[in-house]
């Protein structure tokens, strides 16, 4: 390889380093993908929501053309990103237990518990958006147009939380 350990900085030239590094450049990447299509699924369940207003045909087609995107952006791009965030997001918890031997205490850490919290929350709101993406495909959702546009911050919100605590790294007291 080009340049090789000896190119990089000195805290990545051990194997552990150069490691974590990718691992935490990749699980950027999943998580970039996993919250872009967080952000769009609401913004289909707004239009979805619109066409009971529309007549026929124009209704059925719209439908039948919306739900074929959710179930794409569902399937395709944000139910893989989130296995990919939580697979090297788990695998960054084992460098820094295992590899940096920090323990399992850093993740009581106030700034990482703010961060796991934000994950856990993300990830049930993906779940409740999986949920709900059945329900419109079935006829028996209740949302509205509104409720969809009011919610479709919810992803990014909770990613203010999840950024701001990994990057500041923050404390109590």
């Amino acid at each position: 390889m080009p340049g090789g350990l000896e190119s990089l900085s000195p805290d990545l030239r051990t194997e552990g380093g150069v490691t974590f590094e990718i691992v935490r450049g990749l699980h950027i990447l999943a998580v970039i993908a996993w919250m872009a299509g967080m952000l769009f699924l609401p913004r289909l369940y707004a239009y979805d929501a619109e066409q009971a207003d529309k007549i026929e045909p124009l209704r059925s087609e719209m439908r039948q053309l919306l739900r074929a995107w959710q179930h794409r952006l569902l399937k395709i791009i944000i139910n893989p990103a989130m296995v990919a965030a939580w697979i090297f997001g788990v695998w960054m918890i084992g460098i820094h237990v295992f590899d940096y031997g920090e323990g399992w205490g850093f993740l009581a850490q106030p700034w990482m518990a703010a961060k796991l919290a934000g994950v856990v929350a993300l990830s049930a709101w993906h779940g409740f958006l999986a949920g709900e993406r059945k329900r419109i495909g079935a006829g028996t959702s209740t949302r509205s147009s509104k409720f969809w546009r009011m919610t479709n911050e919810v992803p990014f919100l909770l990613a203010i939380v999840m950024v701001l605590s990994v990057t500041t790294q923050w404390t109590l007291g």
